[in-house]
């Protein structure tokens, strides 16, 4: 059966007239051929034509997954939705965003043309008129009217816009003076444009000093009516003059700012530019259109993959169902020596993984306490800008930007909560880290996960490089050096080195405490062996302790007796050539100006050979035999 989709007819003079469009029920039937698809940086360039009129045109980059599969496809036909016109530099023509559109027909094979009929002479019969100067009613006879020949005139976009603005009635025209652009649009090369945008983020004030002299400076972060987000900083006077007139969640006229590259060190928005305004910059609240602005963008990340972060530089939003809340916590931090609120939340989603959490400063004094209160009542949580650490495996924590929605109204809760309602509750959840325990049955598949031999590691010179990388590996510890410095005293509070105080006891720098007593940690290294090559492990207390089988202080007292038989070294001894499952990062370390490789063990087990078993013959069962 034949396509018989076809263009709209004055697509192009539809969407001159109308600039822009503040929700798809605005939008006029449009339907366009897409022409010259061109691929530049994260969207796509190209020519919108109606068979008479041509515009070109941006596809942003939420569009890429659409033109990258085929269902939007050069010479095809799409739907606009959702648009915005921009301005083209130094130039009177205009630029088509498309900010919402839906696929009507694959590529046709040509280019549309919109066929006019021209006819050269047009021959038409009607009866014929003659006046008489003394008679008011004429007389008629058979006669023949020629139609002149109809020529078909090609204008630009630029004198139809002009025209249109002309044939306008002023309110009309007014309603034209203030031009929205999205921020998909923006670039440092375009000076005057004015955006509309939601406050999804605010940061607190902020002094600094520096070479310069002191100052203060402040963050919001932006997000239009397509989801796009920016980030725009503001300084000294600036900052004064806009960080009570910020407020979150309100939407805003935004104008007079200026645009550059984003330093990705300080900015963790997905936008190439970032935006700076200055005391001559306008800002003013919408107040009859904030609906149609989202209120936040998250990008969730389920807990099962978080481990793939793992002290990674980006950041992460998660989801999850509160399973636990624990008290205020003081920490002394290690920076300014400052004491921090600090609170610990256990969240849960559909893969059946718990990750913690640690709330910090205002959010577990103020949040931390509202979901202490309801804790009971298992909320659901939305996180947005968490950072990813390797405490205990796999642990999140919040930064000052950091934001914590209860019970959002999203499609991500609702769906959350009927799945945990329904069925949730009622399942066993294990750690995102539960790999320390292979035989569970629901943690099992972490330690057996990204399993390689020590010579893929050791033969990777260049793993770790940017960021640590995990693995498993099942070997023996074949031998760990008696001579070695194996523990350091700790505090018994913070597990923190502590030193001897002068007279008696042991000071903690970081409890800023004296104690008569302090508490023996390992660190040590161990080699360990497969079949493929050995390698040196550094493991700290909790691994070193699975590994020896009894703690530091345990082996300082076997150490300190004298005997015919050292129980020390037969301590030692009966910890070698034993099976364990090895949870690894690897990561690169300078010294001496040389970059050398450092593998840490993460989490140890003993071998279940069952689940090995089972695991070697899903390994076979995945090889091609011929």
């Amino acid at each position: 059966m034949a396509n018989t989709a076809t263009v709209t007819s004055g697509a192009i003079s539809k969407i001159l007239a109308n600039p822009s469009s503040d929700s798809p029920s605005d939008v006029p039937e449009i339907v366009v051929q897409v022409v010259d698809l061109d691929p530049k940086g994260n969207r796509y360039m190209f020519t919108a034509s109606d068979g008479s009129a041509k515009l070109r045109g941006i596809l942003p980059s939420k569009f890429t997954s659409e033109v990258i599969s085929g269902n939007i496809q050069h010479l095809g036909l799409i739907r606009i939705l959702g648009y915005t016109l921009n301005d083209i530099p130094n130039k009177e023509e205009k630029y088509l965003i498309v900010t919402d559109c839906e696929v009507v027909s694959p590529a046709l094979g040509m280019e549309v043309k919109t066929e006019v009929k021209k006819e050269d002479v047009g021959i038409v019969l009607k009866p014929k008129q003659e006046f008489d100067d003394n008679k008011s009613a004429p007389n008629t006879g058979a006669g023949i009217l020629l139609k002149p020949k109809q020529e078909l005139v090609t204008k630009s976009a630029a004198q139809i816009v002009h025209e249109q603005r002309t044939n306008m009635a002023p309110a009309a025209r007014m309603s034209m003076t203030r031009r929205v652009h999205p921020l998909v649009s923006l670039n440092p090369y375009h000076a005057n444009w004015t955006i509309k945008a939601r406050v999804t983020n605010k940061e607190k004030m902020r002094t600094y000093k520096n070479a310069r002299g002191e100052g203060c400076v402040f963050n919001v972060e932006l997000t239009d009516d397509d989801g796009t987000q920016i980030q725009a900083t503001m300084f000294n006077e600036a900052a004064r003059k806009f960080y009570e007139k910020f407020a979150l969640g309100k939407v805003y006229y935004i104008s007079k700012g200026t645009l550059k590259v984003a330093n990705k060190q300080y900015n963790t928005v997905q936008n190439d530019y970032e935006m700076t305004l200055n005391e001559n910059s306008e800002v003013d609240e919408v107040s009859n259109e904030a609906a149609l602005i989202p209120k936040m963008k998250f990008n969730f990340v389920k807990i099962d993959m978080l481990g793939t972060h793992v002290n990674g530089k980006d950041l992460v939003d998660v989801i999850g169902v509160v399973q636990s809340v624990s008290p205020t916590m003081s920490i002394r931090r290690k920076s300014n020596n400052d004491i921090a609120p600090k609170r610990d939340i256990t969240i849960a989603d559909e893969t059946k993984k718990t990750v913690v959490i640690s709330l910090w400063n205002d959010l577990a004094t103020n949040v931390g306490q509202e979901l202490l209160d309801i804790a009971d009542q298992s909320p659901v949580i939305a996180l947005k800008y968490l950072r990813v650490g390797d405490f205990q495996g796999v642990s999140l924590s919040t930064i000052s930007r950091s934001r914590v929605l209860i019970n959002p109204d999203i499609p991500e809760a609702k769906h959350l909560r009927s799945w945990y309602d329904s069925e949730g509750k009622a399942m066993s959840m294990a750690s995102v880290s539960s790999g320390l325990s292979p035989s569970s049955k629901t943690g099992s598949r972490s330690m057996y996960s990204d399993r390689v031999s020590l010579s893929h590691i050791l033969q990777g010179k260049s793993l770790g490089e940017e960021k640590p990388m995990f693995f498993s590996i099942r070997a023996y510890v074949s031998f760990i050096k008696p001579d070695q410095t194996m523990w350091y005293r700790a505090c018994k509070t913070c597990n923190k080195k502590v030193t001897e105080a002068i007279g008696s006891g042991y000071w903690c720098e970081n409890c800023q405490k004296n104690d008569e007593e302090c508490s023996l940690r390992y660190i040590m290294v161990v080699r360990v062996s497969d079949a493929s090559g050995e390698a040196w492990l550094s493991t700290f207390n909790e691994e070193a302790e699975r590994l020896i089988g009894c703690s530091a202080d345990e082996l300082d007292q076997l150490k300190s007796q004298m005997g015919e038989e050292n129980s020390y070294q037969l301590k030692l001894k009966e910890a070698t050539w034993v099976p364990h499952l090895f949870r690894v990062s690897v990561s690169q370390n300078e010294y001496n100006n040389e970059k050398r490789q450092r593998i840490t063990v993460r989490s140890v087990a003993p071998v279940d050979f069952a689940a090995e078993s089972r695991f070697l013959l899903e390994e076979i069962a995945k090889m091609k035999v011929p």
